[in-house]
């Protein structure tokens, strides 16, 4: 049997643990996942392009699980009030194959993605950051205000959107965290000035230059999270020109993040070894930093690691008959033979006989 976690399962998990320390939590499990990196068995998410969007395949295992996530990127959605991000997820077990979780992702794509950029921040922001540009308030912008308010005490964050109602729908959301100040700012430039982090979260499939040269201060760190597919970016090329660039899984941020842009050969650091202490993650006060996000599967599979966790002790989720399971392996097709009519024949004594 398959444990089977929908939407409704998964907001029970959220409301039992609240949202920043399910956030917590997941960082530490996506930080022990990249110190086990040489574990797993990698490759860059496998996608499937159209004129709107994207959906994409991101596999990945280890010895004992397998897992895997379907997600698109369909930024036209919002013009049908569908969500521009949606997934699902599995994790199998590896020396059978046998699955078991099936779980909605969507939600969980959105906490990932913020406990790996807070995680990441942590790496490479300067310890004491406090004030947060957030540029971008759709679907995953509240995550990424709540990761970076637990995870590095950011108190206070400048919110910016073309669209005012994304920033109005952000603040009200987000009105009942306590230390934690919501500005709403008249442009990029006005939420960047003075900020120690800046997170881009920005939708569109477009070759766009939200953040340029000439606003970064020394020392900012950027969590850049948009772009995250070719044809997409949100940073100005001569940032990434002088910047300490730190990628998840080099050959996919080659082909979707903000250094596709750069010659092959830029120099970046890794973020596991920046996690493991291999590598320096900020070489000074003043250097700038990036963290070329584009969402990489180990996040996926820690993600899924936690939720079979968590299910299995809270007790949430259900079964579901996902497998066939014969009573002979061997005759699959017994689940679906017909059903013949027995008659009776002939009777010895008191006992009929039957006959097909």
């Amino acid at each position: 049997m398959t444990r089977f976690l929908d939407v409704n399962d998964i907001q029970t998990l959220l409301r039992q643990t609240g949202v920043a320390p399910f956030i917590r939590t997941l960082a530490d499990y996506v930080q022990d996942d990249y110190l086990r990196w040489h574990d797993f068995d990698k490759s860059a998410r496998v996608a499937n392009h159209s004129d709107n969007g994207v959906i994409e395949l991101m596999p990945v295992s280890d010895a004992r699980f397998y897992g895997f996530k379907y997600v698109n990127g369909h930024p036209v959605n919002t013009r049908h009030n569908l969500l521009t991000v949606m997934a699902f997820s599995a994790l199998a077990e590896v020396s059978t194959g046998y699955p078991l979780l099936l779980c909605e992702f969507t939600l969980m794509t959105a906490l990932r993605t913020a406990a790996t950029s807070a995680l990441a921040a942590r790496c490479q922001a300067r310890p004491d950051s406090r004030v947060m540009a957030l540029i971008g308030n759709g679907a995953q912008s509240e995550f990424q205000a709540l990761a970076f308010h637990a995870m590095l005490g950011i108190d206070e964050i400048r919110l910016y959107d073309v669209d005012q109602a994304a920033t109005a729908k952000l603040m009200r959301n987000l009105a009942g965290v306590p230390g934690l100040k919501l500005l709403p700012v008249a442009s990029v430039r006005d939420a960047v000035r003075g900020a120690d982090i800046v997170t881009t979260v920005t939708a569109d499939k477009t070759y766009a230059t939200i953040l340029t040269a000439d606003m970064i201060e020394p020392g900012m760190h950027l969590n850049a999270v948009g772009g995250d597919c070719p044809g997409k970016t949100e940073l100005d090329r001569d940032i990434l020109q002088t910047a300490r660039v730190m990628v998840e899984f080099e050959a996919q941020t080659r082909l979707e993040g903000e250094i596709q842009q750069m010659p092959a050969d830029s120099p970046v650091v890794h973020f596991w070894q920046v996690l493991s202490g291999q590598r320096a993650g900020r070489e000074s006060r003043e250097q700038v930093t990036v963290f070329d996000s584009v969402g990489f599967a180990l996040e996926d599979f820690s993600t899924l690691r936690y939720l079979r966790d968590l299910s299995q002790t809270a007790g949430v989720g259900k079964t579901i008959d996902l497998i066939p399971e014969p009573d002979d392996c061997k005759d699959l097709y017994s689940l679906v033979a017909p059903v013949m009519p027995v008659k009776a024949v002939k009777t010895v004594g008191a006992a009929p006989v039957y006959a097909v």
